[in-house]
């Protein structure tokens, strides 16, 4: 496993994170998750990521679970908050209140002391940027959260703020987790540049497109029983990415993975992985033998004109 800093910050996570977006405390919980999580640990991987919405709260003690019995230190937890947990008015956003009783909750579900990097799933319009950052630097300074974060935030959001955290002498987020793969590559342009800039990690989330990057879904063929689009909970984020064009040509990637003599996912993966700003892509395996697919990744070695060529081939 290799192990990367997450932006400028001494914190080091696994290149390969596991985490439980649309799995945990769902598709994968009680001891098949205990034993994945297991799988990925003896393997390297320190980086675990969840969030209070992921089934509404079984995602983070599903993996709180599955966690007991580790040591504390050797493990690097990650969650999230923004998204609706219930019908009250303030059980949402990135207030003061939200985020204070966000950490508690997440806290109490997980069955730890603290979090390793608490997220701001998505930017609060209704909420100033400078109530969010006092909150969490608080929360940080109670020694309930290590360091904090984004998730999907614009280059003009991350770099506001940013500016505010130094201008109250708060501390900065480190990280940023956006949706990024070969065939999502929209924080190229300018939401990358910032995270450089500012010495922000970046932690990718969907690097295989929803599993459409592993070469299961055919153009043409009823997607694989059992498989992430036969879900009906999971299929509604993957509709984009089951368009023939877009099936035809990860079909055509197959023949770079060839050359590459890794496979369509570790070709996927690598591919991320190549940029500086990525300290790490999460992954969301539903089995023992994808996981260990995924996490043979890191060793993957790939001519960087079959990246091109594989960027050129998406359009």
């Amino acid at each position: 496993m290799q192990y990367r800093s997450i932006g400028r910050y001494g914190i080091k996570v696994s290149a390969i994170g596991l985490g439980g977006w649309l799995t945990h405390g769902r598709t994968v919980k009680g001891e098949s998750l205990e034993r994945m999580v297991r799988v990925a640990f003896e393997n390297g991987v320190n980086f675990f990521d969840t969030a209070d919405v992921y089934a509404r709260g079984e995602a983070e003690r599903a993996l709180g679970a599955a966690i007991q019995g580790m040591r504390r230190e050797d493990l690097v937890i990650a969650t999230k908050c923004f998204w609706p947990m219930s019908e009250g008015v303030n059980d949402r956003g990135l207030s003061r209140k939200h985020i204070f009783e966000s950490v508690h909750a997440s806290l109490k579900r997980l069955g730890v002391d603290y979090i390793d990097l608490f997220q701001f799933h998505r930017y609060d319009v209704e909420t100033p940027v400078e109530e969010s950052i006092r909150a969490i630097d608080d929360l940080i300074r109670q020694g309930k959260v290590l360091y904090w974060g984004v998730s999907e935030w614009s280059a003009a959001q991350i770099r506001d703020a940013c500016h505010t955290a130094r201008e109250i002498g708060a501390g900065a987020p480190i990280s940023d987790q956006p949706l990024y793969n070969l065939i999502e590559r929209g924080i190229e342009a300018e939401v990358l540049p910032v995270c450089a800039s500012e010495g922000m990690g970046v932690l990718a989330f969907s690097p295989l497109a929803q599993g459409v990057l592993t070469g299961k879904y055919r153009p043409g063929a009823k997607p694989p029983e059992g498989s992430r689009a036969t879900d009906e909970g999971a299929a509604q984020f993957m509709t984009k990415y089951l368009q023939p064009q877009v099936l035809e040509a990860v079909e055509r990637l197959e023949a770079l993975a060839g050359e590459a003599a890794c496979s369509l996912a570790q070709f996927a993966l690598a591919w991320c992985l190549r940029q500086p700003e990525v300290s790490a892509v999460i992954v969301g395996a539903t089995r023992e033998e994808q996981l260990m697919e995924n996490l043979r990744a890191v060793d993957t070695q790939v001519d960087p004109g079959l990246f091109a060529r594989a960027v050129e081939l998406l359009g």
